[in-house]
Order: C-alpha cells, then sequence, then structure tokens
C-alpha cells in the first residue's frame, strides 16, 4: 500500500527509487535518488517533487508525508507545525535526484525532526541509521 500511495503523492515509481533518510545535530536530510543513473523519467520527477516538499514543509503543510503512509499520526509532525519558523528547508539537487537539507538552532523542534526521520527510516525500511550524527 505505501508505495502505491508514495508513487501517487510524489510522482516517480518507489521501487526504482531509494529513499535515505540522515540525523544530524542541527536537524536531518531527506535523499531520493534513482537505483539506474540512466533512469531521467523517475530522476526528474524526484527533482519536480522535492523542491515542491521543501517548500511546503517550510510553510508547515505535511499532508505528502500522512498520504504516503496513510494515516494522520505522523511522529514529529505537529511539532514541525506549530515551530516552523524556526526551521529551514533547503533543496539541492543530486547527481541522480535530490536531497531537502533540514537544519534548526532550536531543541525542539531538532527532536521533532529526529522523530519524523526516525520514523521515516523504519517506515521505507531503508536500514539508515538511527543516531545522530554531526552535519559535514
Amino acid at each position: 500500500g505505501m508505495h502505491a500511495r508514495g508513487a501517487a503523492v510524489m510522482g516517480f515509481d518507489q521501487e526504482k527509487t531509494a529513499h535515505h533518510f540522515y540525523l544530524f545535530d542541527d536537524g536531518g536530510a531527506m535523499e531520493i535518488a534513482v537505483k539506474d543513473a540512466a533512469d531521467t523519467v523517475n530522476r526528474d520527477a524526484i527533482r519536480a517533487h522535492l523542491p515542491h516538499i521543501a517548500q511546503r514543509f517550510g510553510a508547515g503543510s505535511f499532508e505528502a508525508p500522512m498520504q504516503t503512509h496513510g494515516t494522520k499520526e505522523v511522529p514529529g509532525i505537529a511539532v514541525l507545525t506549530a515551530l516552523k519558523g524556526r526551521i529551514v528547508y533547503q533543496y539541492a539537487e543530486t547527481p541522480n535526484g535530490g536531497r531537502v537539507e533540514i537544519r534548526s538552532s532550536d531543541p525542539a523542534a531538532v527532536a521533532a525532526v529526529h522523530d519524523f526521520l526516525r520514523y521515516q527510516i523504519a517506515e521505507h525500511k531503508t536500514g539508515d541509521s538511527h543516531a545522530v550524527s554531526k552535519r559535514k
């Protein structure tokens, strides 16, 4: 169910892409890339989706992850929405897709980012670390 909902919400094939989520001491990052570098259709769809996500999250709108996961309860979202003015979401293109950097100096906002990203790691079964590291 999540892959079908994700494809509808995000606009790209979930089986042909890889999601990764990183926790940093000042927030975190979400990265999506095509598994096959020659897959320009899904790469371009990722690049169209992630800037929109950065903009929507910055405005405190988290409908996309709730629709993708088929729930109204995604950890961290209530705090991310309440503290939206204290969090910066910035899109960057990567060679095979894109990345949204998430930064804040507010401890409550950073904790909410970590809750949200840990949920994503578990739901997408990425195998990414739940540990917090320094941003490089």
